[in-house]
């Protein structure tokens, strides 16, 4: 198992595997035969980037089948998805901001990020395992009354695209088995979410060949998995900390508006 993250240094961007507290720095492309440079660099000295940077931030409704039952959804046919801007993304350590025009309800959700790591278009689900890259720990922020905000169309790419909303890191961990996965979900130290993977209605490999007969997934690419229980309100100067072990805690403090301005 390799845990890669991006980072910046001295004014310049690298990505390399996390090893304990140091970086070792690697050099060519994270998805195309990354090599070594014998360069390390103390965690503690970089700043921390979202470890991959998507052409498509993909985020799954109504993948779990507890949270299907508590809300009294159907199973679904087939995966529901949305997409999040690009603009929306947001590292490991830095402040999601409330949107200045809107005074509803913003809400965390901690889930499972995949990240391809070759272009797959029409993949089978047998062959899927082989694009996908490794998992990383997703916060997909959502401002929650914004939905059915027009009873005439449901904005799920404006409640889900302001920027900071689209949280991803701090890393990306190869070698997993998203089975034996369990997401969870702190706010202010105080669990609120606990979940295994292993209830999800489209597990990772299923959901990226459904998707990749519709979308051409490119390396980098995100597909967050969904969510389950235990989603509630952020308050300003809340910490929000999305836990997997094996991939580490992803942990964003939620300003206000007029915090952030």
């Amino acid at each position: 198992m390799s845990l890669w993250l991006r980072f910046e240094h001295a004014g310049k961007q690298g990505f390399g595997t996390l090893n304990g507290d140091t970086i070792q720095v690697h050099a060519g492309g994270l998805f195309d035969a990354p090599a070594a440079t014998g360069e390390n660099l103390p965690l503690a000295a970089v700043t921390l980037l979202t470890p991959t940077t998507p052409s498509k931030f993909i985020g799954l409704w109504n993948n779990y089948h507890a949270a299907a039952e508590k809300q009294g959804n159907a199973i679904p046919a087939e995966p529901l998805y949305f997409l999040k801007g690009a603009n929306s993304l947001l590292a490991h350590g830095q402040a999601i901001r409330a949107p200045a025009l809107y005074d509803g309800r913003v809400v965390y959700e901690g889930e499972l990020g995949i990240v391809i790591g070759q272009q797959a278009s029409n993949v089978s689900e047998a062959d899927a395992g082989n694009y996908i890259f490794g998992y990383t720990c997703v916060n997909d922020v959502t401002a929650l009354d914004l939905i059915q905000h027009d009873p005439a169309f449901a904005q799920w790419t404006r409640a889900k695209s302001f920027d900071t909303f689209g949280v991803v890191g701090p890393c990306i961990a190869t070698g997993l088995d998203p089975a034996v996965l369990t997401v969870r979900t702190l706010v202010n130290g105080r669990e609120r979410q606990n979940y295994p993977c292993s209830d999800m209605i489209f597990p990772p490999r299923r959901l990226v060949s459904l998707i990749s007969k519709e979308l051409t997934l490119m390396p980098g690419d995100v597909i967050a998995c969904g969510t389950s229980l235990g989603v509630t309100t952020l308050k300003p100067g809340a910490t929000v900390e999305v836990v997997i072990d094996g991939i580490g805690v992803l942990s964003n403090l939620f300003q206000s508006s007029q915090t952030s301005s």
